[in-house]
């Protein structure tokens, strides 16, 4: 990441912060953030107090653990699909 990048302040006291800062931080459109005054003069950062996605009750996603009819893979199973999705992955490349 740069460590400065200029931006304008608008007619309407709005700043439009840079993609490489965004970029860097995951910040997407929508994304809540928090503006502080300091001696220096201003911290942007995310606001810490919303959640990076929205609460779910255990009711909405426990069902996606059982598969009807199939055991359950052991760990060289899911270690063995993993290292041919890389090597999938890696010959598309």
């Amino acid at each position: 990441m740069t460590a400065s990048v200029s931006t304008t302040l608008s007619t309407k006291g709005q700043m439009v912060v840079p993609k490489a800062i965004r970029d860097a931080h995951g910040w997407a459109p929508g994304t809540r953030l928090v503006a502080e005054a300091t001696p220096e003069g201003m911290l942007v950062r995310r606001d810490a107090s919303r959640p990076l996605v929205p609460p779910t009750r255990i009711e909405d996603v426990a069902g996606c653990l059982h598969r009807p009819g199939r055991a359950a893979l052991s760990i060289e199973e899911m270690d063995a699909a993993v290292a041919r999705a890389a090597a999938s992955r890696l010959a598309r490349d």
